[in-house]
């Protein structure tokens, strides 16, 4: 059992506005790291500009506000170079997939053993109204009066096109079910993206409704659980079956469907790609460790060819290197 509390974790006084998915999720935060049970001096976050990019503020562990969108090579260079600690990366959509989308695409590519937390509430909240990378088409904003003329992007898509080897999701107010992602999170070796759903109560209110209150993710969502049928309803009463190349929703007791016809969920499956068609669903919405495959990491990788290439050497240190060299001293 943890001796640590989410009350070790918590520092200062969280400014977002009220009812913001912000709080939801650092509440969440606080209780996950609580119940993983790493020491706070042993933890760092590390974020980029933005409303969530607060977040380290309220961590009572070591933390870094980076610039905009780079808070994934500030990451890097973190766990890199301090393998032991535990490392989480904050940011927003914006901050992550726009400005930092090539950064989010090569952490993953690169299995950087980096928790990656993505907060997407479709919206530049901070600079006050913008449409952002995953705005839907059609979407009118301060800057799209008229509607966005493109289509948004897709975390979970970017995530496995770039050979990504962990994605889960959850929804910021369903505090169970983001607890479980983080901790999962954490468990994982490697690149670990996390897609949190959020309300912007200001700029974009209800862009999630669907699945924002717990009667809603009753009727609209599904929590994928690894061995797991692939169930979903208030009851239980519908499922995923294949179809073809693809999924489709049924309901038990319909056509002589039983649980037997139910698709089991494979987390760990080195194929990704029915991972993919259910992340990619927008109803269900897909909720819980959607794809946690183990690979070899860079920063491991990194720090034993170091180890190797130093063991090969002559010399190991700065003053063994100047002893291997022709020398001479000068009087």
């Amino acid at each position: 059992m943890s001796e640590y509390t989410a009350k070790d974790y918590k520092k200062g006084q969280p400014r977002w506005c009220p009812g913001c998915g912000d709080h939801f999720f650092l509440a969440s935060l606080h209780k996950a790291m609580a119940e993983i049970g790493v020491a706070p001096h042993d933890i760092a976050v590390i974020s980029g500009i933005g409303c969530s990019s607060r977040l380290p503020h309220y961590m009572a562990t070591y933390g870094m506000n980076t610039i905009h969108g780079r808070a994934a090579a500030i990451a890097t260079g973190c766990k890199v170079s301090n393998p032991k600690l535990s490392v989480w990366q904050v940011s927003g959509d914006g901050d992550g997939l726009a400005i930092g989308g090539n950064h989010f695409i090569h952490a993953n590519r690169r299995n950087i053993d980096l928790k990656m937390i993505l907060l997407n509430n479709r919206i530049y909240g901070l600079t006050k109204g913008q449409y952002s990378p995953t705005s839907p088409r059609g979407f009118v904003s301060k800057s799209s009066p008229y509607g966005t003329v493109e289509d948004p992007f897709r975390p979970a898509e970017l995530c496995f096109g770039a050979r990504g080897h962990f994605f889960a999701r959850a929804v910021a107010t369903d505090a169970e079910g983001t607890v479980n992602v983080l901790k999962a999170a954490h468990a994982h070796k490697g690149a670990a993206g996390c897609e949190i759903l959020q309300n912007c109560v200001i700029f974009n209110d209800g862009t999630h409704e669907a699945v924002y209150t717990k009667e809603g993710r009753a009727k609209n969502a599904i929590y994928l659980k690894h061995g797991e049928k692939m169930l979903f309803g208030e009851n239980n009463e519908f499922g995923l079956m294949q179809d073809g190349f693809n999924v489709k929703v049924v309901k038990l007791g319909e056509n002589g469907i039983t649980e037997k016809d139910i698709l089991v969920h494979d987390a760990h499956c080195e194929d990704n790609t029915l991972q993919l068609k259910l992340a990619m669903m927008d109803y269900p919405v897909a909720l819980g460790v959607i794809r946690d495959v183990e690979a070899p990491t860079y920063d491991d990788a990194v720090n034993a060819q170091i180890e190797e290439v130093k063991a090969a050497k002559k010399y190991h240190n700065f003053a063994e290197l100047l002893e291997t060299n022709d020398t001479w001293e000068v009087k």
